[in-house]
């Protein structure tokens, strides 16, 4: 437990830090395990730094940067702040791609369904035949080793796991269940980003709006209506209605004169072919 004065120094240094860095992101801890929050850390090193503390102490340290306003409401149960200079949507990609894969635990409920195949396991002969055929699994010893004889679904999702099958799941090394690190809030340059805005795919929404341009262009151009993003194709169009139109009703003009020309010449060409025949 810290010492008062200790506790006195720790804001003091919080509060500096958090002024020094251009980002301060809340990452809420309940369900991360130690080792993905490690984990994190480790990937987002040099450039930033997580600091855990008591909620009391981040809103003390919040008050001395001057903060407070903006991030107090975010810390809700345990957190973790994160420091850092770089761009929060590249950080926040960071943080919720880091997936830790968990086993499953008596009473919890199955995130899905749950399937175990049929085929040879590594697990060794003896008692641990009778705990698999506990949870319900057909298993069998064939040449000295522990074969599951026939697949079979071995949990419904939304269903409780029950200890016999949460130890047959550990036994055969299958880990249903996911950890994965989150940010409540991302106060940036004085710009607040919560996690619903973190969470857009600029990839995607790029590619949504290239594909809602394409389709407005299409049909602008279907019912044609003028805009600046397709008024040379109307030009272009127009352009060619009034040569097509000059060319047809012979009107001479000193835009078509050239294509006249040519197709009087065309049509003589035409014309002295059948008088040569003819003679």
């Amino acid at each position: 437990m810290m010492l008062k004065s200790e506790k006195i120094k720790f804001v003091n240094e919080l509060g500096n830090e958090i002024s020094n860095y251009k980002g301060v992101a809340i990452m809420p801890l309940n369900g991360v395990p130690d080792r993905l929050l490690q984990s994190i850390r480790n990937q987002l090193k040099p450039g930033a730094k997580i600091v855990v503390a008591r909620k009391n102490l981040l809103l003390k340290a919040f008050e001395k940067s001057g903060k407070a306003e903006k991030l107090k409401n975010y810390v809700d149960g345990d957190v973790a702040l994160l420091l850092t200079n770089d761009d929060p949507f590249s950080v926040y990609k960071k943080i919720t791609g880091k997936v830790l894969k968990l086993g499953a635990k008596p009473s919890q409920i199955a995130p899905q369904d749950i399937f175990i195949d049929a085929g040879e396991t590594t697990i060794a002969p003896g008692p641990a035949v009778t705990d698999l055929k506990a949870a319900g699994l057909d298993v069998q010893i064939q040449k000295g080793k522990v074969i599951i004889a026939k697949g079979k679904k071995l949990v419904q999702k939304g269903t409780k796991i029950s200890t016999a099958v949460a130890k047959a799941l550990k036994m055969l090394e299958i880990t249903p269940f996911e950890a994965r690190a989150g940010v409540s809030a991302f106060l940036y340059d004085n710009l607040m980003f919560t996690s619903d805005i973190l969470s857009i795919d600029s990839e995607k929404t790029s590619s949504d709006i290239a594909a809602g341009f394409a389709a407005a262009y299409a049909l602008t151009v279907d019912i044609e209506y003028v805009t600046k993003y397709n008024v040379n194709v109307f030009i272009s169009k127009a352009y060619a209605e009034a040569v097509k139109l000059g060319l047809d009703a012979e009107i001479y003009d000193t835009g078509i004169t050239d294509l006249l020309l040519a197709k009087a010449s065309a049509q003589a060409g035409a014309l002295n072919g059948k008088v040569n025949v003819n003679a």
